[in-house]
């Protein structure tokens, strides 16, 4: 689907959409892969400190979290884009072999204490590594509970705009292999990059195209 001029999303595996392209496509790909982590079990709402993983209401169940990509994924990811941005590049293994001089880390000033601190992305630039901070919990675009987000593991329209103010050049094409909430959309939207983008499960992708237009409708209007 084209939501924009230079905004297309898929709904679709992300393997059978690289498939489509040609090495180095792609200028970056910013992408956020399932951690494995099971995380649709997770309540990420409730302050508890016991640090004990419990069954959330929040969000529907599935096995969207329950592996990591597998090699496959990243030899492509690697194959179509000139340079990748990949968060939780902690949980690869795959990139660890490739070693990694300029991770970003996201610090998320997070008030939950049984919570992360924040999160790592892997990037293949060979650069210092950069920090992001940005409270985001109770931050979501004006609500003030988490468990109004679109998505279980949505990141901040923010943190994406952080990612390609500094690692994206004008003109440069984006990739995106786990659409997810959508705010990648936004930001590219935002900033005026071309995006192509796809996701396995339609639920978050219908749930997300209405999210991007919505977006794309407000700021129209001022």
């Amino acid at each position: 689907m084209n939501i924009t001029e230079k905004i297309k999303i898929t709904n679709e595996d992300n393997i059978d959409l690289m498939a489509r392209y040609p090495d180095n496509y792609f200028d970056l790909a910013i992408v956020d892969p399932p951690y494995g982590l099971d995380f649709s079990k997770y309540n990420r709402v409730s302050k508890r400190t016991n640090g004990d993983k419990y069954i959330s209401n929040n969000y529907k169940k599935g096995s969207w979290d329950n592996s990591i990509p597998n090699e496959k994924y990243f030899i492509e990811l690697i194959r179509v884009s000139k340079n990748q941005i990949v968060w939780g590049g902690n949980y690869f293994p795959y990139l660890w072999k490739k070693g990694c001089k300029g991770f970003i880390f996201w610090h998320k000033k997070n008030p939950v204490p049984n919570f992360a601190d924040g999160e790592l992305a892997f990037t293949s630039f060979n650069k210092v590594a950069k920090q992001f901070s940005f409270r985001y919990y109770g931050n979501i675009e004006g609500n003030t509970s988490a468990s109004k987000k679109h998505h279980p593991t949505q990141k901040p329209i923010q943190l994406y705009e952080f990612c390609l103010f500094n690692y994206a050049k004008e003109g440069d094409k984006i990739l995106d292999t786990h659409l997810g909430s959508g705010s990648i959309a936004i930001a590219c939207n935002n900033l005026g990059f071309d995006l192509t983008a796809c996701e396995l499960d339609k639920e978050y992708y219908e749930t997300a195209i209405k999210r991007i237009k919505l977006n794309i409708k407000q700021q129209r209007l001022f």
